[in-house]
């Protein structure tokens, strides 16, 4: 079984609320080292319940929101107000409801026409951002029934891809088919890598990326080892239903 923390938990709800207490957790960290608590954010069904739940009067008090930034681990090329962009999510159900000031928001700008360069020039966010090596207190994933993560299809050579931190993705198996994503090298830096996963759809890939022999080429997600200390799957019954090491 691959190395790290698997949490198996009731349902897409309880896997909201345990991600909620672990982000509240790592942003006090952050705040007691005197230091931006900087967050990567995924996009997907399970990835909005945790951000609605942050933002709700549960838990907006928990977490210095002036004192966190935000970033997007890829997006689909459309514009900020299409119904499919990560981006118009998460400022839904985040971002406008807490106020974060627009500052503190570093958005991928995958409706430009050249995908090459809206993928530089978000590697230069980072790189001004971070002033080095990009590595996020928290990097939050989902995962999707083919194993994908991200926008990490199977066999997509950008799973080639150490030099660049974000890559343009032009044929994803997954409409629409073009996007910017980032890369393994940013993703397996990150100080506490979280995927969140739910769903029965979800269980043979899980059990595979867990526990099987497949390629990590074939499931993408397997490609993910920042460490077993940094890398923790929080999951439902549902999605954890074919797991034989739980």
């Amino acid at each position: 079984m691959t190395a790290c923390r698997v949490e198996v938990v009731e349902d897409a709800a309880a896997v909201a609320r345990a991600a909620a207490e672990l982000f509240v957790k790592l942003a006090a960290q952050a705040a007691s080292a005197r230091r931006l608590f900087r967050v990567l954010l995924a996009g997907g069904t399970t990835p909005k319940a945790l951000y609605t739940l942050l933002a709700s009067a549960e838990y907006r008090s928990r977490v210095d929101w002036d004192r966190s930034a935000f970033f997007f681990g890829d997006e689909r090329a459309v514009p900020p107000d299409h119904s499919q962009s990560n981006y118009r999510m998460a400022d839904e159900v985040l971002f406008r409801p807490l106020g974060i000031a627009e500052s503190s928001i570093h958005r991928m700008k995958a409706e430009a026409e050249d995908l090459n360069a809206a993928a530089a020039a978000y590697e230069g966010v980072l790189r001004a951002s971070f002033g080095a090596f990009p590595r996020f207190d928290l990097v939050l994933l989902g995962m999707g029934s083919d194993g994908h993560t991200a926008s990490l299809f199977p066999r997509s050579p950008v799973l080639e891809e150490q030099s660049r931190w974000v890559a343009p993705v032009l044929d994803a198996p997954k409409a629409p088919p073009r996007r910017l994503t980032v890369t393994l090298p940013v993703l397996n830096a990150g100080h506490q890598v979280l995927f969140m996963v739910a769903g029965r759809q979800k269980a043979p890939a899980l059990r595979e990326v867990l526990e099987g022999t497949a390629p990590p080429e074939q499931y993408p997600a397997k490609c993910i080892q920042p460490g077993p200390e940094r890398l923790f799957w929080l999951v439902d019954e549902a999605a954890g239903a074919e797991l034989q090491g739980r």
